[in-house]
């Protein structure tokens, strides 16, 4: 599914198995790596197959975003925009563009509309083909967003939500094209699937 995005194939259609231990994977696999075994999808784009996508990746800082960072490579080759909560994190990235956006969960209930609100003017400005988030409440309104504007989206919860599955992930994950989990117990067959961790 993934790799039917971000290698923009014409008809590109994907069964790949992963190496169970490495989400990211070998950089010539790229985001193939992040497929569960079995999980195929045909996509027919209008597209080349070498013209660059935009990516948005959105995270929240701490573990969000080094996870996210073990993800980089796998978006060689095309236009990316970081969206996170902390700028000191700039000069880490090497993303076309970064954006800052506020921090809030549910106890900032006004930060969750004002988050809301600029991760939804940094996607109707990024106008993005893919949308890739490991978490937490950013990467909940780009994806539902996003959506509205027709991208593709992926979820990879937290490896830190090792017992059940973070809030943003139960309530976003039905609303994802990829859905995915970093355990193996959590994983069930309508979603999240399982390919690995990424730490």
């Amino acid at each position: 599914m993934l790799q039917d995005t971000l290698d923009a194939g014409v008809s590109v259609q994907v069964a790949l198995a992963p190496a169970p231990q490495d989400l990211a994977g070998a950089r010539g696999e790229r985001l193939a790596r992040l497929l569960p075994r079995g999980v195929t999808r045909s996509v027919t784009q209008s597209r080349k197959a070498t013209q660059q996508l935009r990516v948005v990746a959105v995270c929240s800082g701490g573990g969000h975003w080094i996870q996210m960072r073990r993800l980089w490579h796998a978006f060689e080759g095309h236009q990316v925009a970081m969206v996170t909560t902390d700028p000191v994190y700039r000069p880490e990235t090497e993303a076309n563009r970064f954006y800052a956006v506020s921090d809030a969960n549910m106890d900032t209930k006004r930060r969750l509309i004002k988050l809301a609100l600029q991760v939804a003017w940094v996607l109707l400005r990024e106008r993005p083909h893919v949308i890739v988030s490991t978490g937490a409440a950013p990467g909940y309104f780009a994806i539902r967003l996003g959506k509205l504007l027709g991208a593709r989206t992926v979820w990879i919860d937290s490896i830190a939500n090792a017992e059940k599955l973070s809030l943003c992930g139960r309530k976003v994950g039905k609303h994802a094209d990829l859905w995915l989990t970093q355990w193996p117990h959590l994983a069930r067959p309508e979603g999240p699937h399982y390919a690995g961790a990424v730490v």
